[in-house]
Parts: C-alpha cells; sequence; structure tokens
C-alpha cells in the first residue's frame, strides 16, 4: 500500500468537466480526498488559456510507477497529447508524492518519475490548492506546504483563485 498526492490540471475544452472525469475516476483507485478547483495562470513559456487545479490524495496497492501509470491513464482517457512541452493540455496529471505505508517517502531520481516532484515546491498552483485540502501536510525534503506557500511571492498565491466547490 501506498499514499499518492497528485496534481491535476487543465485548460483546453471543458476544464471543470475534465477534472470532475477525472476526479471520478480516481475513486475506482482508492482516491482519499480532493481539493476544489482553482483557476490559474498558465505556466511556462508557451502563450494559453488559464488552467483549472486540483489536487487529489489517492490510497492504493500500487508502488510510484503504478500511480504514474495511473496519471498517463487519466491523461489518455482526456485526450491528451504531448506535441509542445509546457503547452496548453487537456489534462494534465503529475506525481507530486508517494508515501509508503510505513509513512517512508517515496524517493527518486529517474528522469522517468522523480520523486518528489522536482518543481512542486515553487509552484502555487500545486501548493495552494494541497494546503487547502491538508494543512498539515509536508512536502518531502522541502518542509511544510504551509512554510512554502508563505514563501511565495504574494502575487503567485494571489493568482490562484478558487474557482468552485466540487460537487
Amino acid at each position: 500500500m501506498s499514499r499518492a498526492v497528485l496534481s491535476l490540471g487543465a485548460n483546453l475544452g471543458d476544464r471543470a468537466g475534465t477534472l470532475r472525469g477525472a476526479l471520478t475516476a480516481l475513486r475506482e483507485h482508492g482516491l482519499v480526498a480532493r481539493s476544489t478547483l482553482y483557476e490559474t495562470p498558465p505556466w511556462g513559456p508557451v502563450e494559453q488559456p488559464p488552467y483549472l487545479n486540483a489536487v487529489a490524495v489517492v490510497r492504493g496497492d500500487r508502488d510510484a510507477a503504478g500511480w504514474l501509470a495511473v496519471a498517463h491513464e487519466l491523461e489518455q482517457a482526456a485526450g491528451r497529447t504531448r506535441e509542445v512541452r509546457w503547452g496548453a493540455r487537456t489534462l494534465d496529471v503529475d506525481v507530486v508524492t508517494v508515501t509508503a505505508d510505513d509513512g517512508t517517502p517515496v524517493v527518486s531520481a529517474d528522469p522517468v518519475l522523480t520523486l518528489p516532484h522536482p518543481r512542486a515546491a515553487e509552484r502555487a498552483f500545486v501548493l495552494v490548492p494541497w494546503l487547502a485540502l491538508d494543512p498539515t501536510a509536508t512536502l518531502p525534503g522541502h518542509g511544510r506546504v504551509a512554510d512554502l506557500v508563505a514563501a511565495l511571492p504574494a502575487d503567485e498565491v494571489a493568482a490562484v483563485v478558487r474557482w468552485e466547490q466540487l460537487a
């Protein structure tokens, strides 16, 4: 058994519908909790529309590679293509952390799945929904999510706007 924190984002098509569909699909994979939706500006060098983002916590009988496979399944089901790095997408699902059943964080330098996610500590669109979902959350190797949010530029945090309550 392991526990994973997943970050989900969409900025093409029916963003909310895509995220709701992915979160519903995660029920089959041990969904424990999920955040509300947050609208966020796009990240990266490519001009694109704003994102809707959410964070989900899942628990199940799979390892880190298994959680990555689930992420890719969700992206594929949403019609995700990987044409432009950091480009617009129907759905992006990142594995942020994986924790073994005994509480030990899974750490990996594998370029296919680096854990914890190498840029999570600097991304308000991951940290703000995660903090709202779990005020005691920690990002292994980086510290408390609350402290990471407090260390981000205020304008980046303010740009992550609660969009709606998920039903």
